[in-house]
């Protein structure tokens, strides 16, 4: 139903049935954009969501159950962009499509959707302009990614990059929610949904020595978060 509806709107549409059959379609072209059922024979959605996060950057957006919070958030910590809730309008789910499909084109990430494997550059010979420094970690403002201390890279989705980077241009300055969802340009989003704050969980294990114990973005108890610089 949501391939032939799609195709009538005018998007090129390719399905699975699993997660063997996903990985034959995108090895054969990548997608720009991944709809992942969450309960299907196999391995799952978040499964599948994990496994291609770990590789790549493409949008995805899951089909959860009706008003399952839990599915929610695991969707979202996966590295999910958006989550479409069952039953869903089919209307509903082409303009979250849309919206996702916008964010990505304005961002223009300038990484590859799978990055090219290559040996690490080490930190101290990258270009030091383009760097911020983040906990553990190297925001590379060039290449939307993070950098280790021996130069690996790490991919990061659209939403991570547009609120790090919010962070890096706000550095010591409390951020409320709503404030970093209009600096991410997410107007789309709810800003009392408590979504970002599983972003932010997210970030901190990529970022933080002990993300238990955040001291680069810290929680400001009824207000947002502090980016935090090292000195």
């Amino acid at each position: 139903m949501v391939t032939e509806y799609l195709n009538g709107q005018g998007y090129a549409v390719r399905s699975a049935d699993g997660g063997r059959a996903l990985d034959t379609l995108m090895a054969e072209e990548a997608p720009d954009l991944l709809i992942l059922d969450v309960n299907m024979p196999g391995e799952d959605g978040f499964s599948l969501a994990r496994r291609i996060r770990a590789s790549s950057t493409v949008p995805i957006i899951m089909l959860t159950a009706a008003d399952d919070v839990i599915d929610r958030i695991v969707g979202l910590e996966l590295g999910a962009d958006d989550y479409v809730t069952k039953p869903f309008d089919l209307r509903e789910l082409k303009a979250r499509i849309g919206a996702v499909l916008r964010r990505r084109e304005i961002e223009n990430p300038k990484i590859a959707e799978t990055p090219p494997r290559q040996e690490p550059v080490p930190a101290q010979k990258l270009d030091r302009d383009t760097l911020v420094p983040f906990g553990k970690k190297l925001l590379d403002l060039e290449a939307h990614c993070l950098v280790a201390d021996n130069g690996a890279h790490e991919a990061l989705t659209a939403m991570e990059f547009k609120l790090l980077h919010a962070f890096a241009i706000n550095p010591n300055r409390v951020m409320t929610r709503e404030r970093l969802l209009d600096l991410a340009q997410n107007r789309d989003a709810d800003p009392f949904d408590r979504s970002i704050d599983v972003r932010i969980t997210r970030l901190r294990k990529k970022i933080e020595s002990d993300p238990a114990k955040p001291q680069t973005i810290r929680t400001m108890r009824g207000v947002g978060y502090l980016f935090s610089p090292a000195q």
